[in-house]
């Protein structure tokens, strides 16, 4: 016996044969119905026959049907009859399936609104320019759609019909659904989004195949340039998206290596990078390269990235031990030579802090860049000021110069992680204080309320409330708290001491109830102590396993910022630096010669594979 819907679906199709003798209406009839139903097994057997020659352009219709109706057997079924992509994404058939979104999608509302504009845009042009028939890229535009609406099984289909950027495409689409599952509402179809993009992210790793294969085609495979997604390239796919997993493999992190050691060999050591080597020591990474002229190897050596940043390294340490002996032993109302070049130094490293903000792509969002920021100008607000605020304002900006060290660690397999779980610690600690500023205030307020009567100075108040119930936290034990022993001032006349207790005239005791004020210490203590401070530490353990879990990839993932810095990082470390500047400052502003910008480690490095 057949199931009902077989049954029916099949006796339609054998009436309208038989009404209809074949016609070629009857035919689409018959499909319409099986595509209505659903029944992709019927279409096969009854309609896709010898009986009638179906055109792919017959089966557009029924093609952009079963793409609305989320159909992906019938949509794999039209492609083995035939239908082109190419031939079937128009910029008409992309609009009608935009238009016909389901409603419940996230960006029903946004793109709809675009879409008519841009139609209005295309209505324009037609008139003008004639009638647009195809999309730039028909393939990669309807993959976006599908992808929009979160349809795995149609996005699958479609990502299999794209030929030559099978792995930007992957890519893509990861970056895609991690950006969706930001404005998405529900958590199922969150949840839905990131496992679907991680799982794009697992077929861009089809590249471990080509790097096995051929290393040097593969590595040349993540720097191409591929014009469907932006004229952008799959290595900053990835990072965009990031994808740790694709970024931690190991043939990226080969290339990314030979970017670091330039035109060096990757076999040599860091002491024969010290500048008391001759540039003439280290080896060359290319054979060919070897008989190279003392000066080209001079330019080699010293232009090579991990030489750069040893020798930034060493002009920073040069640089916090100068500024740290001008503070402590040397600074003067009228500057010394030593002020004088801690002044030049801070210029140059302004200037360079000015060219990596400037410069295209620059890392302005970087969280570096930001701490430099913040320490110069502290640094420019302790010139302004006088003598001795000046010292101690420029004392806070060598706090923070000191904290910049913390970024040379990223280099380092060990600490680099560490560095990541510090700052995700720190944002613990954000969050934290508002737990703990709740109570830190309600029993700073109510203990001021109680001990002190109309306290009219600012300043004591805020160390009655604020000051003194945070540091009882870390043990100290206010010895006033019940009120018997306090060095204060009895009417606040002391400016250095705080008020005293209302105590009783006849024998001198406090009139409050000194033991209220014990049994409110002891349960602060207990929920500050005990809890919340047990809280903190089991947030921090929390972010500790999460970090330490992912070591390796989160360490191969940032050395890429740490590459691509000082790949475009001119190869004068600070001060010497301003030389540098100096030659960018007259080829574009004096000689108004375009000057090209350093670029991106994803983009184009015809030196790491010489012709």
């Amino acid at each position: 016996s057949l199931p009902l819907d077989h049954f029916l679906v099949y006796s339609a199709t054998a009436a309208s044969r038989y009404r209809d003798h074949f016609g070629h209406e009857n035919w689409d009839h018959q499909l319409k119905l099986a595509v209505a139903w659903n029944r992709v097994d019927i279409a096969r057997s009854e309609i896709f026959t010898d009986d009638h020659e179906w055109k792919p352009s017959d089966l557009h219709p029924m093609m952009a049907a079963a793409l609305i109706t989320n159909k992906p057997e019938f949509v794999k079924l039209f492609l083995e009859q035939g239908v082109h992509l190419k031939e079937f994404v128009t910029w008409d058939t992309l609009i009608y399936l935009y238009e016909n979104m389901a409603v419940s999608s996230t960006f029903h509302g946004k793109l709809q609104k675009v879409l008519l504009e841009e139609k209005e845009g295309s209505a324009f042009s037609k008139r003008s320019a004639g009638r647009v028939t195809f999309t730039m890229d028909p393939v990669r535009d309807l993959l976006i759609w599908a992808i929009v609406q979160n349809r795995k099984e149609l996005a699958d289909i479609i990502w299999a019909q794209v030929r030559s950027d099978c792995i930007a495409a992957a890519l893509a689409c990861s970056k895609m659904l991690k950006e969706l599952a930001k404005e998405e509402n529900d958590t199922d179809s969150t949840e839905e989004m990131l496992a679907l993009a991680e799982e794009y992210e697992c077929r861009a790793i089809v590249f471990t195949e080509c790097y096995r294969k051929d290393e040097e085609r593969a590595q040349k495979l993540l720097i191409r340039v591929s014009d469907a997604w932006g004229k952008t390239t799959c290595l900053q796919l990835a990072l965009e998206a990031k994808n740790m997993n694709f970024v931690s493999h190991g043939g990226i992190q080969a290339f990314l290596t030979k970017v670091w050691w330039g035109k060096l060999s990757v076999d040599n050591g860091i002491c024969q990078l010290s500048p008391s080597f001759p540039p003439s020591l280290p080896s060359f990474r290319e054979k060919r390269l070897q008989p190279m002229t003392c000066l080209n190897r001079f330019r080699a050596f010293f232009t090579a990235p991990v030489v750069i940043f040893h020798f930034n390294i060493l002009s920073y340490f040069t640089f916090l031990w100068l500024f740290a002996y001008v503070l402590m032993t040397d600074f003067q109302s009228t500057p010394s030579w030593r002020e004088y070049t801690i002044y030049i130094w801070l210029f140059s490293l302004v200037c360079e802090e000015t060219r990596q903000v400037s410069a295209p792509g620059s890392m302005e969002d970087d969280f570096w860049n930001k701490l430099d920021v913040c320490a110069i100008l502290i640094f420019i607000a302790g010139l302004v000021c006088t003598l001795y605020p000046g010292r101690i304002i420029l004392s806070l900006a060598f706090i923070i110069f000191c904290l910049r060290l913390m970024h040379i660690f990223t280099v380092s397999k060990t600490l680099g992680p560490k560095i990541i779980i510090v700052k995700r610690m720190m944002k613990d600690v954000f969050f934290f204080l508002f737990l703990l500023a709740v109570w830190v205030v309600s029993f700073g307020v109510a203990k001021q309320a109680i001990l002190i009567h109309n306290e009219k100075r600012v300043d004591w108040i805020f160390r009655g409330v604020v000051y003194h119930s945070y540091l009882t936290i870390f043990g100290q034990l206010p010895s006033y708290i019940d009120g018997m022993e306090y060095q204060c001032s009895p009417n606040a006349t002391d400016p250095y001491k705080p008020k005293c207790p209302e105590n009783n005239m006849a024998d001198q005791r406090p009139i409050f109830p000194e033991w209220l004020t014990v049994i409110l210490l002891c349960l602060y203590l207990l929920f500050t102590n005990i809890l919340l401070l047990n809280l903190l530490i089991a947030m921090f353990n929390y972010t500790f396993q999460q970090v330490q879990e992912h070591t390796d990839q989160i360490w191969k993932f940032q050395r890429h910022d740490l590459i691509e810095e000082y790949h475009g990082r001119p190869p004068a470390p600070p001060p010497f630096i301003l030389l540098n500047h100096l030659q960018l400052f007259v080829k574009r502003v004096i000689l108004r010669k375009p000057v090209t910008q350093h670029k991106q480690l994803s983009k184009t490095f015809s030196w790491v594979w010489p012709c």
